[in-house]
C-alpha cells in the first residue's frame, strides 16, 4: 500500500500566461470558419462559465429532486491591439479603403490560444491549447487619454458570449482544451499544424469532432 504524500516538487503544477492567439472569423456565405490569422498583442482571456445552477423541486412535503439549468460559456478578451480581420466581429465595416463605420452587423468567430503549465522544477513543463467556438463580441468601451509623463498603451477589452456547437456523443460545447502533457506529441503536432498552418496548408479551425478523431488516431508503430 502506498501512502498519500503532499506537494512533491513535480506535482506542484500551475498555469500562467497567454500566447499564440489565433482568430478564425465565420463566413456566413460559405457557412464555415475562414483562414486563421495571428492575434498579436493578446494580454488576457478570461473564461466565465455560468448556469448549471440547481433548482430544488418539492413533492410530498420533501425535496423531491434538483434540476440543473443549462450551462453557458462566456468570457472576456483583452489586448493591446487586434487583427484587421476582427473588425467585422466588432461591428465595424470598411466601405472604402481606410474608412471605417461602426454599429454594423457582428460576425461570429473562434479563438485559439495557449496557457503555460509549470511545476516546482520546470516553469516550461507544458501548455494547454484552448479553442473557443461560436463567439460573439459585445460592444466595448475604448478609453483614449492624453500622453503624460507615464504613458500607457490603450488596452482593448471585449465581452464575449458563445453558442455551443455539436460534439458526437456529448452535449454541445463552446470550448475545447488540449493538454500537451497528456496528448501524444506527434498527434498534438498534427493539430497545431492544422490550426497554425505550415508548408502548403493554410491555418484552419478544427472542430471538436475533428480534434477527437485526429488525436484518437494511432500513431505509426503503436
Amino acid at each position: 500500500m502506498t501512502a498519500i504524500t503532499w506537494d512533491p516538487v513535480d506535482d506542484r503544477t500551475y498555469e500562467t500566461g497567454v500566447d499564440h492567439g489565433v482568430l478564425y472569423v465565420y463566413d456566413p456565405t460559405t457557412k464555415a470558419y475562414g483562414k486563421g490569422v495571428a492575434w498579436n498583442g493578446l494580454t488576457g482571456v478570461t473564461e466565465s462559465p455560468s448556469g448549471a445552477e440547481a433548482s430544488a423541486q418539492y413533492a410530498d412535503n420533501i425535496k423531491y429532486l434538483s434540476l440543473l439549468s443549462a450551462e453557458e460559456f462566456s468570457g472576456t478578451i483583452e489586448a493591446f491591439t487586434y487583427p484587421d480581420a476582427f473588425a467585422v466581429c466588432d461591428g465595424t465595416a470598411e466601405p472604402a479603403t481606410g474608412i471605417y463605420i461602426g454599429q454594423q452587423s457582428r460576425r461570429t468567430f473562434a479563438l485559439s490560444y495557449r496557457t503555460k503549465k509549470g511545476n516546482g522544477s520546470d516553469d516550461n513543463y507544458g501548455y494547454k491549447l484552448h479553442i473557443i467556438y461560436g463567439a460573439l463580441a459585445a460592444p466595448s468601451e475604448k478609453a483614449y487619454a492624453t500622453v503624460n509623463d507615464s504613458p500607457e498603451p490603450i488596452t482593448f477589452s471585449w465581452s464575449v458570449s458563445t453558442t455551443p456547437i455539436a460534439v458526437t456523443g456529448f452535449k454541445p460545447t463552446a470550448t475545447l482544451t488540449i493538454d500537451s502533457t497528456r496528448v501524444d506529441p506527434v498527434k498534438l503536432k498534427l493539430v497545431e499544424d492544422a490550426l497554425y498552418g505550415g508548408g502548403s496548408s493554410e491555418p484552419k479551425l478544427m472542430l471538436p469532432d475533428e480534434v477527437v478523431a485526429l488525436v484518437g488516431l494511432k500513431a505509426a508503430g503503436e
